[in-house]
């Protein structure tokens, strides 16, 4: 029979599973104290929540939310990184495994579907959400800009065409 505190590890691991856009698991065997208090900081410092659970309430969490397959991802201690933005966890522990090869991204959960290590691993070389979304705008404005161009150079060449026409009555009256 589960214990009160298992049910309620299990519960707030779905939450943070359904709450968040992504969920990165990581290994660390091997790292000292020091180095998991740098990592804690950094990922702190972004709002990104690091906690580690037993693999087995991790398991049955990942079994109520459909995304059961996370699970083979998980072999020996296993450290959680959870966040709304999808690329900070990801550049951030990418980058400290370089510095830290005790940490290693194993794997992760996003939105539901299930990440692997390379995938995850991917994201850490998307550019931050809000230069992704510039380039989106300006992708999008670039079309309606060429639009408005075209549509300003009409009446523009019709006023140079009259211009044109009036200089030569002009020329043409004085000529003669």
């Amino acid at each position: 029979m589960p214990t009160k505190e298992k049910i309620e590890s299990v519960n707030e691991i779905r939450e943070r599973l359904e709450s968040n856009k992504i969920a990165i698991m990581t290994q660390y065997m091997g790292i000292n104290v020091a180095q998991v208090t740098e990592l804690r900081k950094k990922l702190r410092d972004a709002g990104i929540q690091y906690k580690v659970y037993k693999n087995n309430l991790a398991r049955i969490a990942l079994r109520e939310i459909g995304a059961e397959s996370a699970a083979d991802f998980m072999n020996g201690p296993t450290a959680w990184a959870f966040c709304n933005d999808p690329v900070a966890p990801a550049k951030i522990l990418k980058e400290f495994s370089k510095e830290v090869p005790f940490v290693q991204i194993v794997g992760g959960v996003m939105e539901g579907k299930v990440l692997t290590k390379e995938q995850v691993i991917s994201l850490a070389t998307l550019p931050p959400r809000e230069v992704l979304l510039a380039q989106a705008v300006g992708t999008i404005s670039a079309p309606l800009r060429n639009l408005v161009t075209v549509l300003n150079a009409i009446p523009t060449s019709l006023v140079n065409v009259i211009n044109q026409i009036k200089k030569k009555k002009e020329e043409a009256q004085t000529a003669a």
